[in-house]
């Protein structure tokens, strides 16, 4: 993917089933920060808003939302059934994408970066 400087030839580079995933992600979190600023971000897709907001990112096998350790950690009992690390999170495709808690996550961030950048 290297070479890849905006999100939606990120997102073509992928078969529909996974496209339609990522847009998903892509179209959630537009909405919930309108004000964020898209780009492309250690060659993945990224919402930047007074400092990274979240990444997101499909693989063969699951979609990975990157919302720092912060959004882990706040959220680690409803990512239980999932496989994450210390900042991220793999959504597989088998499963319909959590929408709810993934948008619990987002607006976790926002505020997070929010209030960072009003100190």
């Amino acid at each position: 993917m290297s070479g890849i400087k905006e999100i939606d030839d990120y997102i073509e580079a992928f078969p529909s089933d996974v496209r339609q995933r990522l847009n998903m992600i892509r179209n959630l979190i537009r909405k919930l920060a309108p004000d964020a600023v898209e780009k492309i971000s250690y060659q993945i897709p990224t919402f930047y808003l007074y400092g990274n907001l979240v990444h997101f990112a499909a693989y063969a096998k699951h979609i990975g939302l990157y919302p720092a350790p912060s959004g882990i950690e706040e959220f680690k009992e409803d990512l239980a059934p999932y496989k994450h690390a210390k900042g991220s999170v793999q959504f597989p495709h088998t499963e319909p994408l959590p929408i709810e808690l993934i948008t619990k996550i987002v607006k976790f961030r926002i505020e997070e970066n929010r209030s960072r950048n009003k100190k």
